[in-house]
């Protein structure tokens, strides 16, 4: 199972930042681990993902703004956009090769 966390509400210009806590298995056992999100009236958006080695791929759109960093001492992996505008509103999926999916998590980018 995988759970997503963070703030509900963060300003613009902030950082958005968001955690994965996986329960099903390990984060570094041989699965690709994805941030995924939907805005309003949006279909699905890949944000990008961190493989079970370490490394990262980013959506070319977001890759400025985006990092994705795992701690595997708590079984996690989280997600950092910097300089957020109300664009980036939606609800935040974490997945595990794009199969298993966490619930999501609402996050509204307003003053």
């Amino acid at each position: 199972q995988l759970q997503e966390s963070g703030p509900g509400l963060v300003k613009p210009s902030q950082t958005l930042s968001l955690a994965c806590t996986v329960s099903s298995r390990s984060i570094t056992t041989n699965s690709y681990w994805h941030w995924i999100r939907q805005s309003p009236g949006k279909g699905l958006e890949w944000i990008g993902y961190i493989y079970y080695s370490g490394s990262t791929i980013y959506s070319p759109s977001l890759r400025s703004r985006t990092s994705i960093s795992r701690d595997t001492s708590k079984n996690q992996f989280t997600l950092q956009l910097s300089s957020v505008t109300p664009e980036d509103t939606g609800v935040y999926y974490c997945a595990r090769d794009r199969v298993d999916w966490g619930q999501g998590t609402q996050v509204t980018v307003s003053s």
